[in-house]
């Protein structure tokens, strides 16, 4: 394809293209930033005139709306009368795409809500339907339509770094971009499985794992030399060029020349017995025995799949999982279980075709695609991953031989998996009705929110929420609160709790408004679609605090001053009795304090939630208090970032000596003005 150009046209001229459409959009620098720049991408951001369609709603918007759209290839976009995006599609034809819509005939509930809600759409013209694709998935992702089949997992992969910037290469985890030089292996499915990949190449080929300013540190080695994972590079324990050939070796194991190290190396250890060198044979023996296990804890390792994905799906009790497998230089680098959210009305087929597009929206592709079930659209979605990839992509769905197997295989664990998960919702669920029942709540909560703070006699203070839901914690939700407050005496946890429920409800506040309506429903059938189309409310029903009356109190009186002290309940958590577990006493408004049995499943639902609040808020704590204890006066200076803190540490030595610095000394300092040098000076020398 050809260069990325604003100004083509889509294919078919401009006849096919309504004549206010604006080639010259401004709008089109950001449709295509959204794409990519390795995307060869030509778009016209369009929306007809919100005159024609003004007091409109559902589809006699969309029937105005239709009369002046194209027959051209592109995305729409559906927003309701807030401007919150319903759903995003993309069209090989965007004049026959949503006509289906103006029409009024739907074949779901789903499609017949969207269609209610929708007061205006968007349009975006593409040159082509790839880009179209390409488009839909990257808008998804980033808008997140409560319509959309929706991934809600998507953390980038680990990787093994082989470093390629050190005469002593080294060997990593990581995750994110490829900034560093060196060689890159994966994906692997989690960061367990690169570290345990790790320590067995470690044992197998005695790279080392420190960092570079350790690395040109040391005196003696390391106790990683000790314990024979390292060859000891650092301190001349081994050669460079012996060092270079461990770390061939293992750039040769990763990318899948596995027999061959291991015939290398045996064939060594027989030299070395030969030669009655047993120690050294014996260094060879361990090789061997780390290369063994990191192949053993591979599970399936196919002999005719060299690079491949291999996805499976299974719905199930109105839910989706989604099981996918990674294998490289022919070895299986682990699996992982997604649950997107989807309408159950959606068939299979559809709902991994959405998956695909999205998943593979900012990750490498792999050659092979395998697939449980044939996809809409999948020579246009490989053709589309081709595109962006730069080379051939086939996805296909095995019918037989071991490319079967693995995609049977991958099956077997999406049902186990989904199996899993309905277990522990419907445990969930029971647990939260329980939950509503003992506190008399009118209903099972959507969202629990439990607060707690964590201090050393005051310093470092941190408030923590942690947010619980049907489907068990929701970590992206959770929210730590730096204490700023200056009046608030050292260890006064009633104030920290005051000022933490200040900044939280006053912000929810200003960002959704009172609580809605729909918060308090009863369990309606919208309620459920909400829940099934991905939204998760942003007020809570509930709030746990972790504390006695004192603490309600200041809590209590913070949502009144606010006006929505009837609109969300307050529980709070006392110790109890010399602080054991199961005696914790409950306050609610309304109810004497009370306690519940000792075995109660309620109980123990919330000495979980009180437990994890609590990890949160000490490790928000901790990290807070160690940020501090390495923190240099120089981190004071306006003006003085990373690089110049850097070379005046450099030139100086420590903080201290750059404090007793003269002007003339500092100007000497490599990125240091004589402004620079005068403002460090004037820091240091109020008078």
């Amino acid at each position: 394809m050809s260069p990325v150009d604003h100004k083509s046209k889509p294919r078919g001229g401009t006849d096919d293209l309504p004549p206010d459409i604006d080639l010259e959009d401004e709008a089109v620098e950001e449709i295509v930033e959204t794409v990519g720049p390795d995307v060869a991408f030509t778009a016209i951001d369009w929306t007809p005139h919100a005159g024609d369609a003004e007091g409109m709603i559902g589809a006699e918007v969309i029937q105005t709306l239709v009369k002046r759209l194209p027959n051209a290839p592109g995305v729409y976009r559906m927003m309701n009368a807030a401007g919150d995006v319903l759903y995003v599609g993309k069209a090989r034809s965007l004049k026959k795409r949503v006509t289906n819509y103006a029409q009024g005939r739907f074949h779901t509930t789903r499609i017949g809500r969207m269609v209610r809600e929708t007061s205006t759409m968007e349009f975006v013209v593409t040159r082509t339907e790839i880009e179209a694709l390409l488009l839909e998935a990257n808008l998804i992702k980033r808008l997140r339509p409560r319509f959309n089949v929706l991934m809600r997992d998507d953390k980038s992969f680990p990787y093994i770094l082989l470093t390629g910037d050190h005469v002593s290469p080294g060997i990593y985890k990581h995750r994110g971009a490829r900034s560093r030089k060196g060689d890159y292996f994966g994906p692997f499915a989690s960061a367990g499985a690169v570290g345990r990949t790790i320590n067995s190449l470690q044992r197998a080929f005695l790279l080392r794992s420190c960092t570079n300013s350790f690395y040109e540190n040391r005196t003696r080695p390391c106790l990683l030399y000790q314990i024979k994972r390292c060859a000891g590079p650092c301190t001349g324990e081994v050669s460079h060029q012996d060092y270079a050939e461990l770390v061939n070796e293992a750039k040769d194991f990763l990318s899948g020349r596995s027999q061959k190290v291991k015939t290398e190396i045996s064939a060594a250890m027989q030299q070395a017995s030969e030669a009655l060198d047993f120690e050294r044979a014996a260094i060879y023996r361990d090789r061997l025995a780390a290369l063994s296990h990191v192949q053993s804890h591979q599970g399936i390792n196919p002999a005719t799949v060299d690079e491949a994905d291999v996805f499976a799906i299974h719905q199930e009790g109105g839910q989706v999982c989604i099981q996918v497998f990674f294998f490289r230089t022919g070895q299986n680098w682990g699996n992982r279980a997604y649950f997107p959210k989807a309408d159950p009305a959606l068939e299979a087929a559809e709902v991994l075709g959405s998956f695909l597009a999205q998943f593979y929206d900012d990750k490498p592709t792999p050659r092979n695609i395998l697939l449980s079930h044939g996809v809409e659209d999948q020579e246009l979605l490989a053709e589309a991953l081709s595109t962006r990839a730069g080379r051939k992509v086939a996805i296909s769905v095995p019918q037989r031989g071991e490319k079967k197997d693995l995609t049977d295989n991958a099956l077997q664990n999406a049902r186990e998996a989904l199996g899993r998960r309905l277990a522990e919702t419907s445990t969930q669920g029971r647990l939260l009705a329980g939950f509503a029942e003992t506190f008399g709540l009118p209903k099972p909560p959507v969202r629990i929110e439990v607060y707690d703070n964590s201090h050393i006699m005051g310093t470092n203070a941190v408030g923590a929420m942690v947010v619980a839901g049907p489907e068990g914690f929701v970590k992206n939700q959770y929210r730590k609160f730096n204490i700023r407050s200056t009046e608030i005496t050292p260890g006064d946890d009633f104030g920290m709790m005051r000022e933490v429920m200040e900044r939280r409800f006053s912000r929810l506040l200003k960002e959704h408004g009172d609580v809605p309506a729909g918060d308090a429903a009863d369990g309606s059938a919208d309620d459920m679609e909400d829940d099934i189309s991905g939204s998760f409310p942003a007020w809570p029903d509930v709030i746990l605090i972790d504390g006695g009356q004192g603490q309600m109190t200041a809590v209590r009186k913070i949502l009144a001053d606010l006006g929505i002290e009837d609109r969300v309940v307050a529980i709070g958590i006392a110790k109890g009795q010399d602080r054991d577990a199961g005696r914790e006493r409950f306050f609610v408004k309304g109810r004497d304090s009370f306690s519940l049995p000792v075995r109660d499943p309620v109980l123990y639902f919330v000495q979980r939630l009180r437990d994890e609040v609590h990890r949160f808020a000490i490790g928000s704590h901790r990290a807070r208090r160690k940020k501090e204890m390495v923190k240099s006066p120089l981190d004071e200076i306006s003006g003085i970032g990373p690089g110049r803190k850097r070379a005046l540490l450099l030139a100086f030595g420590t903080a201290k000596a750059v404090s007793r610095a003269a002007i003339e000394d500092l100007r000497k300092v490599d990125g240091i003005s004589e402004q620079v040098a005068k403002l460090v000076y004037n820091h240091f020398h109020e008078s």
